[in-house]
């Protein structure tokens, strides 16, 4: 499929795989509010794609992923277009995290503020060995405000996340690979390259139990034990309807690799 460029965005599908880059190298890719329309409409569009089965989120160039929210464009704002601003952000974040397909932040530089944010919203989180990361708004007199808050302590745990908002410390993609905050981390030539590996590991399985997946750990993750070990049940059972697991159990009988549907 040809890629489609938008103001601030491009968007490309290679082998069933939909690459959304933010495409403002010039301004080290920061989320202004049309970036963040338009990414928006682009995770719209990847999730209702037959054709698609993976979504990569990424930056233009070489030196940022996403270095933050515009700065200039978040100087004007008062305090009532400040908390639309964010809730813009959040919106636009969280249709990532509420993906049926698995979403995969290729960081291949800074991911700071919004950009850090974007990144934990993602399924998971493949660094270069330049990246940094960080929530640095305290030094600019403000908090995290598109998540940063909430889902970095959900991910490294609250002291972690505190010792990062409270110093607005950045740090290398090695300490984030050891405090959990990434899961991979290779070289940076190789990043694209990686990337493009994991997605097709991803792709070899089957689309209704990554749906399955990501909704008993996304959701479960925010109920009660109890209450998630049941929800986890009823997927688990609502699997065995699928044709996926009818192929999926019978080619692993059969000692052969299954040919999955995703239905």
């Amino acid at each position: 499929m040809p890629e489609t460029k938008t103001a601030h965005l491009i968007y490309n599908v290679t082998d069933r795989v939909a690459w959304i880059t933010v495409n403002r190298p010039e301004s080290l890719n920061a989320l202004n509010r049309a970036t963040v329309g338009e990414m928006a409409s682009a995770v719209g569009r990847a999730v209702s794609d037959p054709d698609v089965g993976v979504i990569v989120v990424t930056g233009a160039g070489e030196k940022a992923f996403v270095a933050g929210a515009d700065i200039t464009e978040m100087a004007t704002l008062d305090p009532a277009g400040a908390q639309q601003f964010a809730h813009e952000l959040d919106d636009s974040f969280s249709l990532l995290e509420a993906s049926s397909k698995p979403v995969i932040a290729a960081v291949n530089g800074f991911a700071l503020g919004g950009g850090c944010e974007l990144a934990l919203a993602c399924h998971v989180r493949i660094a270069s060995d330049t990246a940094r990361f960080g929530q640095p708004e305290v030094g600019l007199g403000l908090i995290p405000g598109a998540g940063g808050t909430q889902r970095l302590q959900r991910l490294i745990g609250r002291g972690r996340a505190l010792d990062l908002i409270l110093t607005g410390d950045v740090i290398d993609a090695a300490e984030a690979l050891r405090i959990g905050l990434v899961e991979r981390v290779t070289p940076a030539a190789t990043l694209g390259s990686f990337v493009t590996a994991y997605a097709a590991k991803l792709l070899a399985k089957s689309p209704r139990a990554h749906a399955r997946a990501l909704e008993a750990v996304i959701a479960g993750g925010e109920m009660a034990l109890p209450e998630a070990l049941r929800f986890e049940a009823s997927l688990f059972g609502l699997c065995f309807a699928t044709e996926d697991m009818r192929e999926g159990t019978r080619a692993f009988i059969e000692k052969r690799k299954p040919r999955f549907s995703g239905r």
